[in-house]
Parts: C-alpha cells; structure tokens; sequence
C-alpha cells in the first residue's frame, strides 16, 4: 500500500481475509506469492491503515435458536438530536438487532433482527423495541431466504 492506495496483492490478501479471516500467515502468504514476513508486513499495514476493520466470527442464527431474520422500519415520533441519540443508545443494548440503520425517505430507521418465529418476533416488539419511547409507527417484514450475505464490501 502506498499513499493509502490498494496494489494487486493488497486487494488479493483483503479478498482472502475476507472470506477466511483465519487463514495463517503462512498460507495467506502463499496463496498470494509473498513471503511470510512481506505478507505479514503488508496485513498490518492494511489494519494500521483502516482497511481491516477487526475480525470475528460469524455465528450461525439457526444452532442460536434465532432461526429467523425481520427487517422492520420505525418513524419517530421526534427527530431532534436528543431523541436520535436515545434511540440509538437503545436500540443498540438489543441482542437481537443485528444492525440498524438510519434512513432517508419514509422511515426513519431500517432494524434487521434474529428472532424464533413469530411468537418471539412478538416477544421482542412487545418486550423489547415498544418499550423504547419516541416511536410512532413500524412496519415488519420476515426475510423468506437470503439470496446474498457478505459482511464487506469487495476491494
């Protein structure tokens, strides 16, 4: 990397750790033609650089007994700062919401949630998410099957 500008090998080491992030030093050097401390060098430069971000595993919804994903849209009542942060601070003590974003357009927020079916979508709008304060509306709907899931854009 030079300049904060992404090489060749750069985007082939970032595009392996993304699909293996516990590939070895060893293999990853390998698999694109460095040496094992070129490689090594260039993987901490990308992380000192911000092009890795961290690494984690990814755990399987469905041997978690959350089987099942709802992406649902809420509009707050309120759109001051205050009520932003609040709901965001919330929103992110849940362990079922996997990501939440903040919108453009008609809702306010898009919230991507695990739940056990219906009766635990249920439990967690009636235990979890309505006890939040400021929401006006939501709207819900169950993800049949996922067609694509990656955690990263490709370089």
């Amino acid at each position: 990397m030079r300049d904060g500008q992404l090489d060749d090998i750069d985007r082939k080491i970032l595009r392996t750790l993304r699909t293996d992030g516990r590939i070895s030093n060893q293999d990853l050097a390998v698999s694109v033609h460095l040496s094992p401390t070129a490689c090594w060098n260039r993987v901490r430069a990308l992380e000192e650089g911000g092009f890795i971000e961290g690494y984690a595993a990814l755990l399987s919804q469905r041997a978690l007994g959350l089987p099942d994903t709802v992406l649902i849209e809420v509009t707050l009542d309120r759109h001051d700062d205050d009520m932003l942060i609040r709901f965001g601070e919330e929103l992110a003590k849940l362990p079922e919401v996997m990501e939440a974003n903040l919108l453009t357009g008609d809702y306010d927020y898009l919230i991507k949630v695990a739940v056990a079916g219906t009766e635990g979508y249920e439990r967690f709008l009636r235990q979890r998410l309505y006890k939040i304060p400021g929401i006006r509306h939501s709207r819900s709907t169950f993800v049949l099957r996922t067609l694509k899931r990656t955690h990263s854009v490709e370089p």
